[in-house]
């Protein structure tokens, strides 16, 4: 990852200057503990434990997490419409959180994860136009390495003091602007995320984050669209590359579609022991206000053997029809 921590107590937190040698390392701050109940704060300074990047707490989010590892007491398993054996998956509430990733560390994890990881339906006529606003993630609880730093400006991001400014009265000493407030209060059906889904096999683990971004008018019907989220991490020391993606799509309209292709997003990701993880996130369009989608991901071993990991069911919900638009950057 983009930091590193020196054995000697205090622990300091230190992030390479020139990579990829990585060879001088410059002090960013001193390790926290990280919070076991309770969640961080707006202004938190944290490592991205997968991922490696410096960022910032925005604000954090009560999200349904769909965990299908987690087994439920029924044994028998009779099939349903996803082809997936019928476990009932409760929900069980999680903390994300929206987070700022430091500019500087964008180059080193733009091979890994995708650092424009929210877009937004633009709003003018154009329906197919969409806005990302860079540099922006979502991260789960246990994502965050929390650090403390004296520095004033800690965090590069176009929107780091536009949105944050500095407290020292404060723990943490950033705290949030009336701008990130009203962005977040006018926004936030549209950022806020609902429900987390998550599978594992052969342990590789999926985590699909699905978005409603609104509905298009388009040829006299109307047209629903979603952006969805996928980290796929390895929690196994063998070396597997993501070959291809099966997708099924099923549209309340009635109709179902079959999406095969190679890699994602133009990827074929190798997933080791040293960079475990990819993250992407891609959109869907459907002539109905719901449907769902499931799939499966291709992957390689190094003996040319391959294996199919699921992605997990999730369902395309568009209940906020009735709230107003995104709205840009602009006040």
């Amino acid at each position: 990852g983009a930091a590193s921590a020196p054995a000697n107590p205090p622990s300091r937190l230190s992030a390479p200057r020139n990579r990829p040698e990585g060879k001088v390392l410059e002090t960013v701050g001193v390790f926290e503990a990280p919070k076991q109940h309770g969640k961080y704060e707006t202004g938190q300074l944290f490592l991205h434990s997968v991922f490696g990047y410096r960022g910032i707490v925005l604000f954090p989010w009560q999200a349904r997490l769909y965990d299908r590892d987690v087994a439920s007491p029924v044994t028998e398993k009779s099939e349903n419409v996803a082809g997936h054996g019928s476990k009932e998956v409760k929900g069980k509430t999680h903390t994300y959180y929206q987070v700022l990733i430091d500019a500087r560390d964008c180059p080193h994890i733009s091979q890994r994860s995708q650092t424009e990881a929210v877009t937004f339906l633009a709003n003018h006529d154009d329906s197919r136009a969409l806005y990302a606003i860079p540099g922006l993630d979502y991260v789960s609880h246990e994502d965050i390495l929390p650090y403390s730093s004296t520095d004033q400006v800690p965090i590069q991001h176009e929107l780091f003091e536009r949105f944050l400014m500095y407290d020292q009265t404060k723990v943490p000493p950033f705290v949030a602007r009336d701008t990130l407030c009203a962005w977040q209060e006018k926004n936030h059906p549209w950022l806020e995320l609902s429900d987390v889904h998550r599978e594992t096999t052969e342990n590789i683990r999926v985590t699909v984050i699905p978005f409603y971004m609104g509905m298009r008018e388009a040829q006299n019907s109307h047209v629903y669209w979603w952006r969805y989220c996928i980290r796929l991490e390895n929690l196994d020391s063998e070396v597997v590359q993501l070959r291809e993606r099966h997708w099924r799509i099923f549209s309340l309209s009635g109709t179902l579609e079959t999406v095969r292709g190679r890699g994602v997003v133009g990827r074929e990701p190798v997933l080791s022991k040293e960079q475990p993880a990819f993250q992407y996130s891609s959109h869907v369009s459907l002539q109905a206000s719901s449907g769902h989608m499931w799939g499966t991901f291709r992957f390689e071993r190094p003996d040319g053997s391959h294996f199919d990991v699921r992605i997990p069911p999730f369902s395309l919900e568009s209940n906020k029809d009735e709230k107003t638009p995104p709205s840009g950057l602009h006040w």
